[in-house]
């Protein structure tokens, strides 16, 4: 079993446990390097939590910083002596270390999967993100409006996704607070990147040590291109904070592939965080249904995206004012789950589509609801892997 896995399967029994001493915990955390500084000083000063809370962002801490920190956790309860004598319930923590074994294909007993045709074949089939960092994702985070309401609880979303991407390789960026017109200058920026003395006028900041902080250096494009919008919305589009709305469509296609883009040829994925509409999203009762090689030297310039957006046009989206939306939150904790395992961009966001259909907004179930949708023109599977 995976760490991170491991730790997460234990999570309760594990925090429980370390509440008999969090100071030493957290500071033997900081001594095999498994948190940086900033991080020891943050959960130091916790304000309003009793030392539970102090142990539950400890452990959270672990789990979000990747397998390598969780491996590195468990092997520190389990053979650091200080701990073993400052907390002995750990050894009645079952825990099991073991990797998983080598999934068998169910379709043959004699599997060839190990010949070289098969492997080429495999990474035909994949999108190749070798480069480091893995590509940007870029987050616009609107919060604040001229005519329409605080956007609280985004800053939550925009954390979420800069630990998570952050996570998967990527070099996260936050443009804060957007116009209609400064939104879609940054975008034409991020197409190409050819000006970094544009970049004062779009507010960039960097996540990194677990907060956003000022630009480092000018970006550069990877392997792949992460774009994160959370605002408001109407039917097809964004708003800026002005209110004046900005064509969804708009957004993307700028990253269309043509001869000069860096960007072709590579995944591109849009995540969508605004209502697309006033509707009530009411929802329905289910009922038992019953259902019974050539290569070619281009591709079409609509090619290679991904776009998702928290509801589907008409209706509105839901957020929290401090735990985030629906839709973002989800997305995150889909991606730290699956993408250990391998799991591509689409058959996480199915498992996205399913877990929002499922919550309700009122304790009357089926008042209302919301879908989740995206549309795809991926031409191979997009895995994205833990840095």
């Amino acid at each position: 079993m995976a760490a991170k896995d491991t730790v997460r399967r234990n999570k309760t029994a594990i925090q429980s446990t370390l509440c008999a001493d969090y100071k030493l915990i957290l500071n033997k955390v900081s001594e095999k390097k498994l948190i940086t500084q900033r991080e020891y000083n943050n959960l130091k000063s916790i304000n309003k939590e009793d030392v539970e809370g102090h142990v539950i962002e400890l452990v959270d801490k672990m789990v979000n910083k990747g397998e390598d920190t969780c491996q590195g956790f468990l092997n520190l309860l389990q053979t650091d002596e200080d701990i073993r004598d400052t907390y002995p319930k750990l050894e009645d923590i079952w825990i099991d270390n073991r990797p998983l074994s080598k999934p068998v294909q169910a379709s043959s007993v004699d599997s060839t999967d190990s010949s070289p045709d098969t492997k080429r074949q495999k990474k035909d089939e994949q999108y190749q993100l070798n480069s480091k960092p893995t590509g940007l994702c870029v987050i616009i985070n609107n919060e604040q409006f001229t005519h329409l309401k605080v956007r609280t609880g985004t800053n939550k979303d925009a954390e979420s996704l800069g630990k998570v991407f952050s996570w998967l390789g990527f070099r996260v960026l936050m443009c804060k607070d957007q116009t209609k017109d400064q939104m879609d200058q940054a975008l034409n920026y991020f197409t190409s990147l050819s000006d970094p003395s544009q970049l004062p006028e779009f507010s960039v900041m960097e996540w990194s040590d677990g907060g956003f902080t000022d630009l480092q250096e000018a970006p550069k494009h990877g392997d792949a291109f992460i774009c994160c919008i959370l605002s408001h919305g109407v039917n097809g589009a964004v708003s800026g904070t002005d209110g004046e709305a900005l064509s969804i469509r708009e957004i993307y296609k700028r990253f269309r592939a043509t001869d000069r883009s860096v960007l072709t040829g590579k995944p591109k994925v849009f995540l969508i965080q605004a209502c697309q509409g006033r509707g009530k999203h009411r929802g329905v009762l289910l009922k038992d249904l019953q259902s019974d090689d050539s290569h070619s030297l281009s591709i079409p310039g609509e090619a290679d995206f991904l776009v998702a957006t928290a509801t589907v046009e008409d209706y509105e989206s839901y957020r929290h004012q401090i735990n985030g939306s629906w839709f973002i939150q989800s997305v995150c904790q889909q991606l730290e789950e699956g993408c250990p395992r391998g799991d591509d961009m689409t058959t996480i966001l199915h498992r996205v589509n399913n877990e929002v259909s499922q919550k309700e907004a009122t304790s009357l179930p089926g008042e209302k609801k919301q879908m989740p949708e995206f549309r795809c023109t991926l031409r191979k599977g997009l895995v994205l892997s833990p840095h």
